[in-house]
């Protein structure tokens, strides 16, 4: 029982020193909603306001399953108004039975296998010099670099992304919330 007591003390007392969410993962508020890292990529997104037409090109592009099994991923998710920064009829085009290939391939240019939070992209841009090259499961290549204390994503045809809401932490990854969609060749 003193030992428990003990332990119980060092562990407060540690809460105290680093935060109490040093210990446990907070929620992020996304589109109006909060998103529970004990919740996976699928679950969460579908709660954000902001994020109604990715979802839609998700399950579209039926996509569901992927993003929501095991993982890791690092999802960038446009908002709906990235979105609606798209020439006219695009996302309607994209969103077609017909075209399912070409909407995986924009979808899936917005996902990097493995957990990269911010941290880890800022060493990589340090490490590269002030830009990392960072491989998409779709198969082509985002770039990242900062422009002050954003961190800005460069397509494969030069169009820029700014993250705007970072590290949203889930139980298969971590989403950073975009204001752009990013395209590949």
């Amino acid at each position: 029982m003193k030992t428990r007591k003990i332990v119980l003390k060092a562990f407060l007392g540690l809460a105290l020193v680093f935060g109490v969410n040093t210990f446990a993962q907070k929620s992020v508020m996304v589109g109006g909603a909060a998103m529970l890292p004990s919740k996976n990529i699928i679950e969460n997104a579908v709660n954000s306001k902001d994020h109604t037409t990715l979802v839609a090109a998700v399950k579209a592009a039926e996509l569901v399953e992927t993003l929501s099994s095991k993982g890791p991923f690092t999802v960038f998710a446009p908002t709906n108004a990235a979105f609606d920064k798209l020439p006219k009829g695009t996302v309607e085009t994209l969103l077609k039975p017909e075209n399912k290939a070409m909407l995986q391939g924009v979808l899936t240019y917005h996902v990097l296998a493995g957990k990269f939070d911010s941290k880890a992209i800022a060493a990589a841009i340090t490490a590269g010099n002030g830009t990392a090259t960072f491989p998409t499961v779709q198969g082509g290549k985002l770039k990242a670099s900062m422009v002050g204390k954003k961190l800005v994503l460069t397509d494969e045809k030069g169009g820029k992304s700014t993250v705007t809401i970072a590290d949203v932490n889930q139980s298969n990854g971590v989403i950073h919330v975009v204001d752009a969609v990013v395209m590949h060749k």
